[in-house]
């Protein structure tokens, strides 16, 4: 797995303001996409292109555009609703499925309640968006879904990551022998004895959404 941190002064600015416990839900919504976008640049280095002839006012000249089939965007629910618009909004053009988990707080291990994905991904570069890569249970669980339906290159998007889940992630992959980046916003110091990373931001769908499950 390739691990990629995103060292850029705006993407630290943003991240800071996420955290501060004093942010509303509507601005915290606005910054979650703000900020995905600014990861998303990053995360698509590698977007699978094709060269096309165009005609300009002024000539004829050969660009670029992205190779068919378009790249599938993968929001884990619900949390990853939030991240969605930020990066629809780079790549428009991509279809979006989704995989509704939700951590057994007891457990800590994930449980599957909803998945909409295509039936074949083979051929598909798959990017999977989640804030909060805690325990890594329900990304890996997510990687899991794409592999077993084809899919051969993933990259997985998160605003914070926790060291344990960066490590859970390694070992899931070590065995599916899958291409997979990870790019995030900052890695913090740990996860405390509840399973929340620390400093962190909280529960990141509560700040998007509210209390209501």
């Amino acid at each position: 797995m390739e691990l990629c941190v995103v060292d850029h002064p705006l993407v630290a600015h943003k991240l800071t303001m996420l955290r501060d416990r004093g942010t509303n839900s509507p601005t915290f919504r606005r910054l979650t996409e703000e900020l995905v976008t600014l990861l998303a640049y990053e995360a698509t280095r590698d977007v699978r292109v094709r060269a096309v002839q165009i005609e300009t006012p002024v000539a004829t000249m050969t660009g670029t555009a992205l190779t068919d089939p378009r790249p599938l965007v993968v929001p884990i629910l619900r949390a990853g609703l939030g991240m969605l618009e930020g990066m629809t909004r780079l790549m428009p053009t991509a279809e979006v499925g989704f995989v509704g988990m939700a951590r057994n707080e007891e457990t800590l291990q994930p449980v599957t309640y909803a998945e909409r994905l295509p039936d074949d991904l083979s051929g598909r570069q798959c990017y999977v968006l989640d804030p909060m890569l805690a325990t890594g249970g329900s990304l890996a669980g997510t990687i899991e879904f794409l592999v077993r339906r084809g899919a051969d290159h993933i990259t997985c998007i998160c605003l914070l990551a926790a060291p344990e889940g960066v490590q859970h992630l390694r070992e899931v992959l070590a065995d599916l022998q899958v291409p997979c980046t990870l790019v995030v916003a900052a890695i913090d110091e740990r996860l405390n004895e509840v399973g929340y990373i620390v400093p962190g931001l909280g529960d990141a769908g509560d700040r998007l959404y509210g209390l209501a499950q």
